[in-house]
């Protein structure tokens, strides 16, 4: 059995994936080929499949300051052409004769010197008839492959099928390159439409040339057991049927990923068969169901990121490991922004049991103005349903990524596409208009970050954006932390399922052991640029330590934000960007995996599971903070979207201060799938001596179910002595006397007062990348993010004895950093200098910054606190803080080790370092 991966596409009619029998031979042209940059002279050699990149041809790349992508060591755009003597043997004589090139760029196509014709495909294979100029014998092949104008500039410049961030815009062709000779009476295409309620499978099989028929020649159909026998008719092309497959029959889902096999057959001529799934993937009341059972979206947006290769796989093992990946970590659904992946992809996910979401290549605008635009991406998608529908893994279809333009336009296009394939559900573009215009009539689901507008965060359907899109970055940074939101008041209006389009994008400081990685096509030279300044700051020896701690603060936002999505009954799924680096658009670190789909160590699989799974054991509860002796209430909850019902199973829940429990019990689930509300537990809590950490763990037995939350509990006396420390906003001459005669103080002076000298206080860490949404927020009028990655602290440093907390940021901290101004502290002479609470600066700024800071002032010691002291005390952990700082300073241990004179205090405090330039970086969603 010979594969074709691809349909023949001669009277644009095609099907899907196909094994073909031996009346098809096939003649593979991988290997080595003629290469040139004309078409007269092709006497370089590359070899295929492969790119221009692979080979290392094309224009040496010597920039070595790109930041804002990963760098190619070779880069080219504009035609290039592959040239093959072929030896056609005599036993193709009368065949027809099919030329295949599974993915490239628009081609064309000679035989000894003369035109065969062109294709401009992106998303699918190019096919062409030789038949009538490859007799057999000797022949000159020449394909020319042109990545340069004759792609749409739009496409070009911002898919993700050919944007150099992600992808690169190579030149080559890669995948399946091979000749088949077939009967002239062949099955050319051969599509299936399963029917998952009455188990039968509804087939259509187009003949290549139906006057080629003869009398009592049949098409045999089999599915399974199962097989049917229809009369070829001369001058009949099409023919229809369909197979019952029994009340036995195996459906397709995530999770039970079931194949059966349909072929068609011309015995003596030709055969073709594919692989089918039973399913059906439809909507109701918000939600998404797979042959009527309810299912949840837990998904990953993928903007084709492999940096060895620079393209996507072409091989089904690549893709099946790709998917058990991302399963480990929950996920089940994967969508592709501005691109369509191969046909290896759609096979490993019908194995795997994933949804994917294959979108057009573009994003920007559809206006029927863009005459040449709109013709090529209805093409193309044209080619995506017939070569790639029959998969039941293509569950969803976007017309591209943020689109704007004319409603109508994509109205057509979704029509033409419905018409041709009702397998799968349609939308506009993936996050359309952002969201602003809300639902549009005609979409069968809404991918959106908001669900038209609203007063503060109302019509969120996220957790973090940028500072351009949302006061303070959303709902994460800027409301008091807790478990109690969701995204319901926005899911509800409206009436198809929403999914969160993009959700996460919490910036992780870079891994510069990551580099070394880098073996293909693309370098790092962006990570060496970050790193050189790292070493100019004076803060090289911190570069693990950033990464550790703005990486296990980011992974705790993505757990919580993840968990949101999951409380909102009325959610049909989200789609993260990303579980994985996106090294493009000025470098997004946003991924608990790199680059390369692999952990960087800040979680395990098992951990992001506990808020990421088909079923998740959930709490409610409005703050982290308690004070003993409070009532802690929490309200229990199960997400099932298991596929099961859970009616009697039990979850446990236990709080406990170490190895003791304070309190336990147990709630038994009633019937039902989604989101079930169970009981609520109210513990007093225990009376404690200092402030302590607790957690509240959840447990499922039965289903190997865990979950866990942390909670600080403070004394109720949380006050102070304040003993010997002068505790001032103002840095006056009373403080310089009292600093002079040896005294203590802490010194938390204004944001006014300071203000040149600071950044803002971020709680979660940066959104996506700190320069390109400078740029649009700048662009916008609006306020620019601080910026920062969370705090890098020492546990152990006795100014927080008092105050229980890890190296990095959690919520306990939200009341003290929401409300700093971390010092930058550039000019400070010694540069080994560490505060005791630091803050992470990003990439582009490299600050050395402090939140809280010990100094020895000629004679006196001094506490430097960026931070609104009235603020923090209207908080039990704000005034915890304070106490445990305070309490520090009026020990012996409070002896600060690094001595500064009065002037360079005030320097510190009145005048602005020299900050680094940051360029513009624009994003055409915002244009």
């Amino acid at each position: 059995m010979h594969k074709l991966k691809h349909l023949i596409a001669l009277a644009a009619i095609a099907g899907s994936l196909s094994h073909v029998a031996a009346q098809r031979n096939t003649m593979d042209l991988s290997g080595k080929w003629g290469f040139g940059l004309t078409q007269s002279v092709t006497n370089d050699s590359v070899f295929l499949p492969g790119t221009m990149d692979t080979n290392r041809k094309g224009d040496l790349n010597d920039n070595h300051t790109e930041t804002t992508q990963l760098s190619r060591k070779y880069t080219y755009a504009g035609p290039a052409y592959y040239s093959k003597t072929i030896d056609i043997p005599k036993s193709w004589r009368g065949k027809s004769i099919t030329l295949t090139l599974e993915r490239t760029r628009p081609t064309t196509v000679w035989v000894d010197g003369k035109r065969v014709g062109s294709c401009s495909y992106l998303s699918t294979a190019h096919h062409y008839d030789l038949s009538k100029v490859m007799a057999p014998g000797r022949h000159k092949l020449i394909i020319m492959v042109d990545n340069g104008d004759s792609i749409p500039s739009q496409i070009k410049s911002n898919s993700h099928a050919c944007t150099e961030s992600t992808q690169t815009n190579w030149n080559g062709i890669l995948g399946n390159i091979n000749l088949e000779a077939t009967s002239p009476l062949n099955i050319v295409s051969l599509k299936t439409e399963p029917d998952a309620k009455s188990r039968t499978i509804n087939i259509t099989a187009h003949i290549s040339d139906p006057s080629l028929i003869k009398s009592k020649q049949s098409l045999i159909l089999t599915a399974g057991n199962h097989r049917k026998e229809l009369k070829l008719t001369k001058g009949n092309a099409v023919y229809h049927s369909s197979i019952q497959m029994g009340d036995t029959a195996q459906l397709w889902s995530e999770w039970n990923p079931a194949l059966h096999i349909v072929s068609a057959s011309i015995p003596g001529h030709d055969s073709r068969s594919v692989k089918v799934g039973l399913r059906d993937f439809r909507t109701e009341d918000r939600h998404f169901y797979v042959n009527d059972t309810l299912t949840f979206l837990r998904g990953t947006h993928d903007g084709c990121v492999f940096p060895i290769t620079g393209y996507a796989p072409m091989d089904v093992e690549s893709w099946r490991q790709y998917f058990k990946t991302i399963k480990e970590y929950g996920l089940n659904h994967v969508r592709f922004h501005s691109w369509c992946p191969p046909e290896a992809c759609f096979e490993a996910a019908d194995i795997e049991g994933i949804y994917l979401q294959p979108e057009l290549p573009v994003w920007g605008g559809f206006d029927d103005k863009e005459k040449e635009l709109m013709d090529f991406l209805l093409a193309d998608g044209e080619e995506i349903q017939r070569q790639y529908s029959s998969h039941p893994s293509f569950v969803l279809f976007a017309l591209g990524n943020e689109l704007w333009g004319e409603v109508p336009v994509m109205q057509r296009f979704v029509n033409r596409f419905r018409e041709m394939d009702r397998q799968h559900l349609y939308t506009y573009g993936t996050n359309a208009y952002l969201g602003w215009q809300g639902n549009l009539p005609g979409q069968d689901f809404f991918v959106t970050c908001r669900v038209g507008g609203g007063d503060g965060y109302s019509a969120h359907a996220r957790a973090s954006f940028s500072f351009a899109d949302a006061d303070e970055g959303g709902y994460l940074n800027n409301t008091y932390p807790g478990t109690e939101r969701n995204f319901e008041e926005a899911v509800l209006r409206s009436p198809v399922p929403v999914i969160g389009h993009e959700t996460g994008q919490f910036q992780i400081y870079p891994d510069y052991s990551e580099m070394k990685k880098y073996t293909g096509v693309l370098e790092p030279r962006n990570f060496a640029v970050f790193k050189k300044r790292l070493e100019d700051a004076g803060m090289a020896s911190q570069a693990r330590d950033f990464f550790n701690a703005s990486g296990q603060w980011a992974a705790r936002l993505y757990l919580a934000d993840m968990e949101m999505n999951l409380r909102t009954p009325s959610m049909g799924g989200f789609q993260l960007l990303d579980i994985k680096d996106y090294p493009g658009q000025g470098t997004a670190l946003v991924g608990i995996l790199d680059a390369f789909m692999d952990s960087k160590g800040l979680i395990t699989p098992e951990q992001w599971r506990r808020s990421c799974d088909e079923i998740v054991a959930l709490a409610e509860f409005p703050s982290y903070c308690w004070v003993e002796g409070d009532n802690f209430v929490a309200r229990l909850a199960v997400a099932n979207y298991s596929g099961h019902p859970l009616e009697g199973v039990r979850l446990n829940w236990r709080l406990v201060d170490g190895k003791s429990t304070i309190a336990q019990g147990q709630s038994s689930l009633p019937d039902g799938q989604g989101y079930i509300t169970l009981d609520s537990i109210k513990v007093q809590l225990p009376v404690t001596d200092c402030a302590r950490k607790i957690e509240l763990q959840l447990s499922i037995p039965d289903k190997w179910i865990v979950n866990s939350y942390p909670l600080w509990i403070y004394p109720k006396d949380r006050s102070y002595e304040q003993g010997e420390v002068m505790l001032t906003v103002n840095p006056d001459d009373a403080m310089a006397d009292y600093l002079n005669k040896g005294g203590k103080v802490l010194l938390a002076p204004s944001r006014e007062l300071v203000d040149s000298v600071t950044v803002g206080g971020l709680f979660q860490t940066d959104y996506w990348n700190y320069r390109m949404f400078k740029t649009i927020s700048e662009g916008a009028g609006k306020e620019v993010s601080p910026g920062t990655l969370g705090i890098l602290t020492d546990p152990a440093h006795k100014a927080l004895s008092q105050y229980p907390t890890e190296e990095h940021s959690d919520w306990q901290w939200y009341t003290v950093v929401k409300h700093s101004y971390p010092l930058i502290l550039d000019r400070l002479n010694d540069i080994d200098y560490r505060p005791a609470v630091q803050v992470i600066d990003n990439v582009e700024r490299n600050h050395r910054l402090g939140l809280l800071m010990e100094f020895a002032v000629g004679k006196g010691k001094l506490m430097l606190l960026m931070a609104d002291i009235k603020e923090l005390e209207a908080k039990p952990e704000g005034q915890q803080f304070i106490k445990s700082v305070i309490d520090y300073m009026n020990t012996p241990d409070f002896a600060p080790a690094t001595a500064i004179d009065y002037d360079d205090l005030q320097s510190l405090l009145t005048q602005p370092s020299v900050s680094a330039s940051i360029s513009t970086l624009r994003n055409i969603s915002y244009d």
